[in-house]
């Protein structure tokens, strides 16, 4: 039977959404009501971000009130996506939050999951990679950076976050779209971006690998040279080609996305979805991409699941080819 509570939930749920679906079941409402988000980070992260600035727009919207946070940092999402899977299964209101470092992270630990296990919801954002070098430095363009990187790999010394991460995968398929065997790189892996700008800044390495955001203050300045982005367009504000423009058919985005937990409903993972939907049009959302420095790349549904599985065949073609799977 029927509660009084269960009803309220109900309710809740159709006002947050502005309408309820089509065929929608009383679980399927629930899911709508309220939202657990589980980041497999520390807090403080770029997940973790990803999270607190959904609850904050879903909250000023009125798409949603009621939230609760979850957190299991390690191995580049490795150690909590097997929590989540288990914890959350078959519950309709419970997300997780994740990008492109779990692909690699996934791959190079060689676990025994993959993100395609669970249930996609959306891609939501994208930073795109920059590739620097101290202002010193004798190359002034990315061309300049190839030739030399082509005429002997082991002297271009490329700094950039772990192994077998987002910088990496970009400094891989650099190598192979420019004839480079990628066993050859010279990459030294970081733990953040703290010690790459160190050593950039340093000039101790050839050139540095990460988000732009990490670099932009030392751009600015003219402690650094912006050679090109990984974005398959010039950006706005940024000052610097395609990598595309400069004879290096490569395009990669450090992208973060949204999944639901194994076992919901079709039904289920639509009302997700739908929330996303209203999130993405809303205007508080538009405020937070330019607040925060981030592209908004939404893919919703099945559509970025397929990507997903997309990006995991490439990744793992880089990472085989670098030594790391």
């Amino acid at each position: 039977m029927t509660s009084r509570r269960d009803i309220m939930k109900a309710g809740l749920a159709a006002g947050a959404l502005g309408y309820l679906p089509f065929g929608i079941t009383r679980a399927e409402a629930q899911a709508l009501a309220s939202l657990q988000i589980f980041v497999p980070a520390a807090p403080g992260g770029g997940w973790d971000g990803t999270g607190r600035a959904i609850e904050a727009v879903m909250r000023a919207e009125k798409i949603m009130e009621a939230f609760q946070f979850e957190h299991a940092p390690g191995a580049g999402g490795v150690v909590g996506m097997p929590k989540f899977m288990s914890s959350k299964k078959g519950q309709p209101n419970a997300i997780m939050i994740g990008g492109m470092v779990m692909v690699g992270a996934i791959i190079a630990n060689k676990a025994p999951l993959k993100l395609s296990d669970l249930v996609p919801i959306c891609r939501l954002t994208g930073e795109y990679e920059a590739i620097v070098v101290p202002a010193e430095s004798p190359f002034k363009t990315m061309k300049d950076l190839v030739a030399a990187f082509k005429a002997d790999p082991g002297k271009i010394s490329w700094s950039g976050g772990s192994a077998g991460g987002t910088d990496h995968i970009l400094v891989g398929m650099i190598a192979k779209a420019v004839g480079v065997d990628p066993k050859k790189i010279a990459y030294v892996a970081n733990s953040g971006g703290g010690p790459v700008i160190a050593a950039v800044l340093g000039n101790q390495v050839s050139c540095g690998v990460s988000g732009y955001g990490e670099f932009a203050e030392h751009i600015k300045a003219g402690k650094m040279r912006l050679l090109a982005m990984s974005s398959d367009k010039r950006l706005p504000g940024i000052n610097a080609p395609t990598l595309k423009e400069e004879g290096v058919d490569v395009e990669l985005a450090n992208w973060r996305g949204v999944f639901g937990a194994p076992g919901i409903t079709p039904q289920q993972q639509e009302a997700l979805v739908g929330l996303f939907d209203r999130l993405i049009a809303s205007e508080g959302w538009k405020q937070e991409l330019i607040k925060r420095d981030w592209t908004g790349i939404y893919m919703r549904g099945n559509a970025f699941g397929s990507y997903v599985e997309a990006e995991t065949t490439r990744i793992t073609g880089v990472l085989k080819d670098i030594g790391l799977a």
